[in-house]
């Protein structure tokens, strides 16, 4: 059974930072390209950083050289860290894969204040 557990989200200020963790079980994480997902009110779900089985990553527009995505995939892990969040930031994060295999977990809530 395939689980996906988002932790680390929290209220912050605007320019804060954050580090988002996915502990993921049940499928061969190490052979996976794996996502950062976000979902803001009233917003459809958006794909904000990708890093491939090899390690190359891809981010969007609007996160590019605030966000870092990365894993350690001995723990099976998937992290991101944030920087200079803005109230446009605020969201559910959830992680998955890049072609969206498995259930969603809970997600974990990112605030920010301005």
């Amino acid at each position: 059974q395939v689980q996906l557990v988002e932790s680390g989200g929290d209220l912050v200020q605007a320019g804060g930072s954050l580090r988002l963790s996915c502990a993921t079980s049940g499928f061969v994480f190490s052979l996976a390209d794996m996502g950062w997902y976000r979902q803001a009110p009233g917003k459809e779900r958006e794909l904000v950083a990708r890093i491939t089985r090899y390690g190359y990553t891809i981010y969007a527009d609007s996160v590019k050289g605030r966000f870092t995505i990365s894993r350690d995939n001995a723990k099976n892990t998937l992290y991101l860290q944030m920087k200079s969040l803005n109230p446009e930031d605020t969201a559910v994060y959830h992680c998955n894969t890049v072609r969206r295999e498995y259930p969603w977990g809970q997600g974990t809530q990112v605030t920010v204040s301005s």
